[in-house]
């Protein structure tokens, strides 16, 4: 290759850095304008119910214990 290749190639690759645009969002002073959050548990899998999804974490937890599992 031809060093002025080269140098149009750099040229464009040092260009190319350049184009990004800002990310800035629009906030308005009391106004949420995200998506809705809503409860882990009023998914379909626990049907709303705290308790199961409460139930559901900590035998979840259970199983990453290292003493539970190795005894």
């Amino acid at each position: 290759m031809s060093a002025r290749v080269l140098i149009l190639m750099f040229a464009a690759a040092m260009v190319g850095g350049c184009s990004e645009k800002a990310q800035v969002s629009h906030y308005e002073q009391g106004e949420y304008s995200g998506k809705a959050d809503a409860q882990p548990w009023d998914s379909a899998v626990y049907g709303g119910d705290k308790q199961k999804w409460d139930r559901a974490l900590r035998e979840r937890a259970q199983g990453q214990n290292e003493y539970v599992r190795t005894n």
